[in-house]
């Protein structure tokens, strides 16, 4: 309910709320009911998006760094910056170049404090927002062959491990289940359900390809980029 009632405070004050998450902008939307409103969406296929009555200042800038950064390395630094991460929407990798959306307002704070990743010097600079307009997502395809479909069993092969250890990233809130902190163990994954392990990465289920003579389930996985 919070979530909520800041990002309709903020929607009615500033105009725009902050960037939610696909579960949080359904909320959001519930609670404004008919009410006008538009949804930002900075490139195609962004999972990380703004509800707005007046379209929000919102900026792209490119990471500019002499050495191969990765998603993790990025987000990390952002965390340590004390920025709340919903002001900043999806950080993009394509050919080896690395851009991120945040608000306007943040772009000075950031180009002052954002200047080293991973040990190493970097600039940011502000490109035209539209750079990433066509932008589509990039994925590694994972065929496994699993027992069943649920997501404490996938994980487990997926990632190599057991399901005890599996029980244990649950307990510790590392593993989000269609944004949210995964406290099930027994889901079963339906389609297109997206999910993250903390240090592993984050994931979408497609489907079962079919099923083999031993009565196990060979199904795809996509692993984001």
């Amino acid at each position: 309910m919070y979530l909520i009632e800041k990002n309709l405070n903020k929607l009615y004050s500033i105009g725009y709320t902050t960037f939610l998450e696909p579960n949080e902008l359904n909320e959001v939307k519930s609670a404004l009911k008919k009410e006008n409103y538009s949804i930002y969406k900075p490139f195609i296929e962004s999972e990380k998006n703004i509800i707005y009555l007046k379209q929000p200042e919102v900026i792209l800038l490119k990471i500019n760094s002499k050495i191969n950064l990765t998603h993790r390395e990025i987000l990390g630094t952002l965390f340590s910056l004390n920025i709340d991460m919903s002001l900043f929407g999806e950080i993009v990798i394509t050919k080896n170049e690395y851009f991120f959306y945040t608000f306007k307002y943040l772009e000075n704070y950031l180009k002052e404090n954002l200047n080293i990743i991973s040990n190493t010097h970097i600039t940011l600079e502000e490109v035209d927002i539209n750079t990433l307009k066509d932008y589509k997502k990039e994925y590694e395809e994972i065929n496994i062959i699993t027992s069943s479909l649920r997501i404490d069993n996938v994980i487990k092969v997926l990632i190599h491990t057991n399901r005890e250890i599996v029980k244990e990233k649950i307990k510790d809130k590392d593993i989000l289940i269609n944004y949210e902190i995964l406290t099930n163990n027994s889901r079963v994954l339906k389609q297109n359900d997206i999910f993250s392990i903390r240090r592993y990465g984050k994931y979408k289920y497609i489907g079962i390809i079919k099923e083999t003579k031993k009565n196990n389930y060979l199904i795809k996985i996509l692993k984001y980029k």
